[in-house]
């Protein structure tokens, strides 16, 4: 396992092609492990820098409508 800290774009890519590698592994093996550090780091990458707000009730309307 050599999991780095994702800093740019490019690591966020490196980061998801290394997930599609494990996606599917079983529970309890450290490639289960791999997944599960990968998926918080992507998670915490995206949060900061692809915030989504919340929602303007207007908007939200007229996407239903």
């Amino acid at each position: 396992m050599n999991i780095k800290p994702i800093r740019s774009d490019d690591d966020l890519r490196a980061a998801f092609k290394s997930l599609e590698r494990v996606f599917q592994a079983q529970e309890g093996t450290p490639e289960a492990d791999e997944m599960e550090i990968l998926v918080t780091l992507i998670e915490a990458y995206e949060r900061k820098h692809f915030p989504i707000g919340p929602t303007d009730p207007i908007e939200a309307i007229k996407f239903r409508m």
